[in-house]
């Protein structure tokens, strides 16, 4: 997998429009991918075991490296949504149970993330799809065809 942008609808989007779309829809997916992974094994790990002082230390650290991480890797719109998200954790403060529920949103808003990134692909491949039956559609009714001989017809 490269380093593609994810662009929703871009092909449906008027040339001047296009520039700015490919800016504010932004995703370096396979860094992105590689985050969620580790943020889920991370959460599977936390489920399953306690959390000494050492470890809650250790599991902030990991949540606000992934955070800083992914603000290199969103689009403008999905950095601010983060930033409205996910407020800092205060590593002296933070129980386990909230680390856990920390870790637990970060993967659902991934999760989320991935939905909406697959729903746009389908999405795009729809209108294309559309796009080109209706580029045959119009090679068909194509304009100047006046005589029948030149219509199509029924071949035998």
């Amino acid at each position: 997998m490269t380093d593609q942008p994810i662009e929703p609808d871009a092909e449906l989007v008027g040339e001047g429009d296009e520039q700015k779309e490919r800016q504010g829809s932004y995703v370096s997916a396979p860094k992105l991918m590689r985050i969620a992974s580790m943020t889920r094994a991370l959460l599977d790990e936390v489920r399953q075991s306690d959390l000494d002082e050492p470890g809650r230390r250790r599991l902030v650290e990991i949540h606000e490296r992934s955070l800083e991480e992914m603000q290199d890797v969103l689009s403008d719109d999905l950095r601010q949504e983060l930033d409205d998200m996910f407020q800092p954790i205060d590593e002296a403060t933070a129980s386990e149970s909230e680390l856990r529920l920390v870790q637990a949103q970060l993967v659902g808003w991934l999760e989320g993330l991935f939905a909406g990134i697959q729903a746009t692909l389908v999405s795009q491949q729809v209108a294309a799809a559309n796009q080109l039956q209706q580029m045959r559609t119009r090679a068909i009714e194509a304009p100047g065809r006046t005589r029948p001989s030149e219509a199509p017809g029924q071949y035998l």
